[in-house]
């Protein structure tokens, strides 16, 4: 029987912990599928953590990442050896994982090679063109090209259908990031900041997106320093990105600040293990708003606008831009309901998933490609575990 030949490609770190599950779960049908992994290396560092976490040994690295990389840089270069690396394989399909550089290009190589292509997470959507920057066209772009789209969400389903794509297309897959928690958080860990966080209330702070650097991230830690200034029981633990401009920032502005605890970008499992022990998540970060909920943790989003409006209706996040006073009054807020240390006072389940998103991909993906006669059904939850 001739096997399927699957082509998983990505580039950062979310993207490595979210694709990880559907790798692992194509390696467990050796029967039906050859799977084959690339990676960009966008984010170099990072990304290897999670393949070393993972055990994931990609058959083709193009280590594309140089220093103050630009788009252009990234979109030409991935382009270029993608295309290679296509004609070399020829895969039977490509898949991709939401809204990077990487999978827009890598979408786009599939395109011009004819292949079929599958967007991971697709159909999620803020409506702005900027916001965020360049993921919301990335993301908008690889659905052009995309021949199956598998939403984390309804919501995110209606999204696409909204746009004109046929909903045969459209499967309802749940998120695989709560497929990779499963994983990280079985796993055991020590802190790096343990001791200075024992008997405080800690704030799990991110902060990266490009359109926030310059003025707003100022505003955000002006925000921080006036947090831990008025809360002295509270420690803001801020993991930093490695992007320089980031850093120069950081240092500008949160020296001097003990109670701002900074650390080196952590791997996934101390991360989750943080986000686990945290009162309040402050972030830009998509990926955090999801895994937040995993843990019924409160975000405060350093944003405008969200691509993942379920966790607002779900009562996970709240939406609070990055003016300093806005910032402020959302996190006193939490501060002041959080007896139950920053977790919600009723268990709400997650609208992400249930963690078994990467098996129906895998099953959408065999009855594509004819090995199993039905249409899987779409995920959707039932009721609520208090309900």
């Amino acid at each position: 029987m001739k096997k399927i030949k699957v082509m998983t490609v990505f580039g950062t770190r979310p993207e490595a912990i979210k694709m990880a599950p559907v790798i692992k779960e194509l390696e467990k049908n050796t029967d039906v599928f050859e799977s084959i992994v690339a990676v960009t290396g966008q984010h170099r560092e990072m990304l290897d953590q999670v393949l070393e976490l993972f055990n994931i040994k990609p058959n083709y690295d193009l280590n594309i990442m140089k220093q103050a990389q630009t788009l252009v840089n990234i979109t030409s270069k991935a382009l270029e050896d993608l295309d290679r690396v296509i004609k070399e394989s020829q895969p039977d399909i490509i898949l991709v994982h939401g809204d990077t550089t990487t999978s827009f290009v890598a979408g786009l190589a599939a395109f011009y090679n004819k292949i079929t292509l599958a967007h991971v997470e697709a159909g999620l959507r803020t409506n702005h063109k900027y916001s965020p920057f360049p993921e919301e066209i990335n993301r908008r772009l690889t659905a052009v090209m995309a021949d199956i789209h598998f939403a984390p969400t309804k919501h995110a389903s209606f999204n696409l259908l909204s746009e004109g794509y046929i909903e045969e297309s459209i499967y309802v897959t749940g998120n695989t990031v709560m497929d990779a928690l499963k994983t990280t958080v079985a796993a055991e860990c020590t802190l790096p900041v343990q001791e200075e966080i024992n008997d405080k209330r800690v704030i799990l702070l991110t902060a990266h997106r490009r359109e926030n650097l310059g003025e707003p991230l100022r505003n955000i830690f002006a925000a921080v320093k006036r947090i831990v200034s008025d809360f002295e029981d509270v420690r803001v633990v801020f993991p930093v990105h490695k992007n320089p401009e980031i850093r120069k920032i950081v240092q500008e502005e949160l020296s001097g600040y003990p109670n701002v605890i900074q650390t080196e970008p952590l791997d996934p499992i101390q991360f989750h293990q943080l986000l686990k022990l945290s009162d309040l998540v402050l972030t830009d970060s998509g990926g955090i708003q999801e895994e937040a909920s995993y843990f019924n943790k409160k975000v405060i989003v350093l944003r405008k606008n969200t691509e993942r409006p379920e966790g607002i209706e779900a009562g996970f996040l709240k939406l609070a831009g990055t003016d300093p006073g806005e910032v402020y009054a959302a996190v006193e807020e939490a501060l002041s309901e959080s007896k139950g240390h920053g977790t919600n006072q009723k268990r709400v389940l997650s609208p992400y998933g249930d963690g078994f998103a990467s098996e129906r991909i895998i099953e959408v993906i065999k009855y594509h490609f004819g090995k199993i006669p039905n249409r899987p059904m779409n995920f959707e939850w039932e009721k609520n575990p208090e309900e």
